[in-house]
C-alpha cells in the first residue's frame, strides 16, 4: 500500500488503530487501509506491538503513530466536518462525546484520544461568509454554543 503524497500524521499514545477503527465506523468515506506492527522495540512499544495505522477520514489520508504520551493534541489541529442538518450535526457530535470525548465552546469537541473536531453545520459556515451583520449575528449565536444549533443560527441569520 502506497502512503499519499500529503498524508496527516496523527500521534497516539498507544490505539490508532482503535481510533481509526471508531472513525471509520462513525464518518462516511472513511476506513482503515493498513495496521503495520513495530519491526523492534520503539520508545512508545516493543517489537510486535501496532506502530502505525493507514487510514482516511472523510476522504483525508492520515497515519495513526502510536507514539507514546510523549506529545497531546492541541486545538492548534483539527478535523472540521461539515454537516447538512441538525440531525447529522447530533449524530457526530454524539458519536465523538459519547465514546469519551468531551465537549468544548463553538461547536468543537475532542475524542477520547484527544484529537479535535469541529462539527460545523453548513448554515453556520454560510452566515460567517456572508459577512455583516449577518455574520455577526451568527457569530454572537454561536458564541454562547457548545454543539451549535441550527434552529439558533438560523433564527440569528434572519434578525
Amino acid at each position: 500500500m502506497t502512503i499519499a503524497k500529503n498524508t496527516i500524521c496523527l500521534w497516539y499514545d498507544s490505539d490508532a488503530e482503535g481510533a481509526a477503527r471508531f472513525y471509520s465506523e462513525t464518518f462516511p468515506d472513511t476506513a482503515v487501509e493498513a495496521v503495520h506492527k513495530a519491526p523492534g522495540d520503539f520508545p512508545g512499544g516493543t517489537k510486535g506491538q501496532v506502530l502505525t495505522v493507514q487510514f482516511t477520514v472523510l476522504g483525508i489520508p492520515c497515519l495513526g503513530l502510536n507514539g507514546g504520551p510523549i506529545f497531546q493534541h492541541s486545538e492548534a489541529f483539527s478535523f472540521q466536518v461539515a454537516t447538512d442538518d441538525q440531525a447529522e450535526t447530533d449524530r457526530y457530535w454524539e458519536a465523538i462525546v459519547g465514546n469519551g470525548g468531551k465537549e468544548s465552546a463553538c461547536g468543537w469537541c475532542s475524542d477520547r484520544w484527544g484529537i479535535h473536531w469541529q462539527i460545523t453545520p453548513r448554515v453556520l459556515t454560510e452566515a460567517m461568509a456572508q459577512g455583516g451583520a449577518v455574520a455577526e449575528r451568527a457569530f454572537v449565536a454561536m458564541m454562547e454554543m457548545g454543539k451549535i444549533d441550527v434552529a439558533k443560527i438560523e433564527a440569528a441569520v434572519k434578525g
